[in-house]
């Protein structure tokens, strides 16, 4: 039977679209060592499932001879699919067309895709690969940027947004990513920055690469820009799903439970042995979490930055929740700016988006020092602070050995909301250390003790007998209980269930001016 001819055109037309710049185009994709706009989205959805939207569009610009350049779809690739059958919205610019520059049309696209996500509660998520703004289009290619930049803030703690960058993603481009929840980058692959190498020695005088400048290792590890770095652009479309298995599709649902073979009434009696009898030693803080988490699993994220504390996402009993762990492996899990301000980035999306939070507490204290002090670390410190105290979702916590301070105070203590508050009988819930302690309070015995060391060695040790353990605290009811370590998985599963129904609010507001 022959085709109808409109049929056939329709064909055409589509396969003219999925070519994006062209072969030859194609081809020097592949050579650079990344795949095309469409190939990306086969990998990250469901198979099958992408429907794409707004394939025929062409941008209308007639200057510089581009009314001799056109192609379909333009510079970047919309629609939706699904990721282990729940709906996703995506963009995936196509550095094949015009280097995935973005002008008039290719916003428009963008714009259309996350006002459709906001109407109909589902993530988005854009692959970004592009040269920037397209020049050519002037002022309209920078209104479109606006354009997307004010979506991504109506949305956010609306629906989660989600940022892959696959290759260069430069000047104003880099403030939509900056503006959603997460940011992958691939090793090798994918840059960030305002200014390139290039005007940088310009102004500068600094000789600096793509890599050194805005690669994935220093937004991983340095500016704490990226959230996770992939090995690959494959491996970085698996995270992706990954991730998204631990959310909601939006504020308004709970994150999906996933049933779990993993005994909800497991104990594990290594827990009990993990903290050196040395307070001054050091432990990891990874392993007490994969110890009571489901299956021992724990996504991590932005492990290479800020690593003395650790953030990410684990099931308990089959539940969702983010996870916050002073890590005294480093730094002795003091807080310091970066470390502040990344856990308080997490636990606000964690309390956007009703993901319970837990919280492993091991804390000396802040960290001291004029770097510190300049930096802000006042004001860096009272985001977390501000953080846990705003969050409404249920908040658990597990003192395993140091809280001190005011460090004690800010980590999801009883006095900021926390709803359940255990510890272990190693805790140690004080002002400060017990070292630090007695030289102030007995400075006047220690300088009159015929033997000062063996004096102050006493007196450390009846501090730490009197105040730092968790019985004081607990007689206040500032720790609803001390527990085993082993019973710490049951226990905190047990909190979950309970506080399955929990409500709370703040006032009304029309926010609030968390201290930037």
């Amino acid at each position: 039977m022959a085709i109808n001819p409109k049929i056939e055109h329709l064909r055409s037309l589509r396969e003219e679209a999925k070519l994006g710049g062209g072969l030859d185009r194609i081809e020097a994709q592949h050579n650079r060592g990344r795949l095309t706009a469409r190939e990306r989205l086969e990998l990250l959805l469901d198979r099958g499932s992408f429907r794409e939207v707004d394939a025929f569009v062409a941008h209308r610009t007639t200057d510089f001879g581009l009314d001799e350049k056109k192609f379909l779809s333009d510079s970047v690739v919309t629609g939706w699919g699904t990721i282990d059958g729940r709906l996703v919205y995506v963009f995936s610019q196509d550095f094949t067309v015009f280097g995935g520059s973005l002008g008039e049309v290719h916003a428009e696209k963008v714009c259309k895709i996350m006002d459709m996500a906001m109407k109909t509660g589902a993530p988005v998520i854009g692959l970004n690969d592009s040269g920037g703004a397209r020049i050519q289009e002037g002022v309209v290619s920078l209104g479109g940027y606006a354009d997307i930049f004010l979506r991504n803030t109506l949305a956010s703690g609306v629906i989660p947004q989600i940022s892959a960058i696959m290759g260069p993603c430069a000047g104003g481009a880099v403030y939509s990513p900056a503006l959603t929840d997460f940011i992958f980058m691939v090793k090798g692959s994918s840059y960030m920055f305002v200014t390139g190498p290039d005007v940088v020695k310009s102004v500068t005088s600094e000789d600096v690469t793509f890599e050194q400048l805005g690669g994935a290792s220093v937004h991983g590890s340095t500016s704490g820009v990226c959230h996770y770095v992939a090995e690959n652009e494959a491996d970085c479309m698996f995270l992706i799903r990954k991730l998204l298995s631990y959310i909601p599709q939006n504020n308004m649902e709970d994150p999906p439970f996933a049933k779990s073979a993993d005994d909800p009434l497991r104990e594990d009696e290594s827990l009990d042995t993990i903290i050196p009898d040395n307070p001054n030693k050091p432990y990891d803080i990874k392993e007490v979490i994969a110890k009571v988490m489901d299956n021992g699993e724990f996504f991590e994220m932005h492990a290479d930055y800020a690593q003395n504390i650790v953030v990410g996402f684990a099931r308990l009993g089959g539940h969702s929740v983010g996870v916050v762990a002073n890590q005294p492996a480093v730094l002795a899990g003091v807080l310091n700016i970066d470390a502040s301000e990344k856990a308080a980035r997490f636990i606000r999306f964690c309390d956007c988006f009703n993901i319970p939070l837990v919280t492993f507490e091991d804390v000396p204290g802040f960290l001291p020092g004029t770097g510190q002090e300049h930096g802000g670390i006042i004001r860096s410190g009272a985001k977390l602070l501000y953080a846990y105290c705003e969050a409404t979702v249920p908040k658990l916590t597990v003192i395993t050995r140091k809280a001190y301070g005011g460090a004690y105070d800010v980590m999801s203590s009883k006095h900021i909301r926390g709803d359940l508050n255990l510890a272990w009988p190693t805790a140690e819930i004080a002002v400060m250390g017990p070292d630090g302690a007695v030289n102030i309070i007995f400075r006047k015995e220690l300088a009159e003790a015929a033997d000062p060391a063996a004096k102050k060695a006493e007196l450390v040790q009846m501090y730490r007998e009197k105040f730092a353990n968790p019985y004081v605290a607990a007689s206040r009811g500032y720790i609803d209980d001390v527990i085993e370590p082993r019973e710490t998985r049951p226990r905190l599963i047990n909190g979950l269930e309970l506080l399955a129904h929990k409500r709370d609010s703040n006032p009304q507001k029309k926010h609030g001016n968390i201290p930037l």
